[in-house]
């Protein structure tokens, strides 16, 4: 009669495991989807915040470049950088290809 009692308990415990189990495993899934949609968020912001410093990058130069502003100094050494920048691209582009300096390619064979 002892055994069936020990039995019914054990029986019990398995089954509050079991439920303990299926409801956290189910919270788990649900923090898992609420972490992804919270990442993608997270990199969606992240974007718009680029897009918006890129924008008022272009907007402080823009009125720098208009005059009157305390930016101007800002804007005319950004448009030097700028240029310069520009040159050396057009500097590399005008140089000839010297394959003597390219990394060597191996084929399979």
């Amino acid at each position: 009669m002892a055994d069936k009692g020990v039995i019914s308990n054990i029986e019990g415990r398995v089954r509050q495991l079991m439920d303990d189990h299926r409801r956290v495993s189910e919270l788990c899934a649900s923090l898992t989807a609420q972490r992804d949609a919270l990442r993608a968020e997270k990199r969606s912001l992240e974007e718009r915040v680029r897009e918006l410093d890129a924008e008022l990058a272009r907007m402080q130069l823009a009125e720098g470049l208009a005059g009157g502003s305390r930016n101007r100094e800002k804007a005319r050494a950004r448009v030097n950088r700028l240029m310069r920048e520009v040159d050396k691209c057009i500097a590399l582009a005008e140089q000839p290809f010297d394959a003597s300096s390219a990394p060597e390619t191996r084929t399979a064979e």
